[in-house]
């Protein structure tokens, strides 16, 4: 995939991610604002985006295994969807 493709499904997808994260108690409401307001700063300063879910792993708040979880859970949803 290509960057701007990366980009486009990030920002289509990770609101579904992030709120299966949360609802799996994976990570808190206020994890997610935070994970959100560094994407944001990002933005802001011209770095490259970063997926929700890296910002999560980074943080330690998510393991790689319930990142893999979370896709599984989300992709099933989106075939359901085609």
């Amino acid at each position: 995939m290509e960057e701007n493709s990366d980009k486009k499904f990030s920002n289509q997808h990770y609101p579904q991610f992030s709120q299966i994260a949360v609802d799996m108690g994976f990570v808190t409401k206020e994890q997610l604002k935070e994970a959100i307001d560094e994407q944001i700063a990002d933005d802001v300063a011209n770095n490259p985006r970063r997926l929700i879910g890296e910002i999560f792993f980074d943080k330690g708040w998510m393991t790689h295994q319930q990142i893999l979880i979370v896709t599984t859970v989300l992709n099933k949803r989106l075939k359901k969807q085609e």
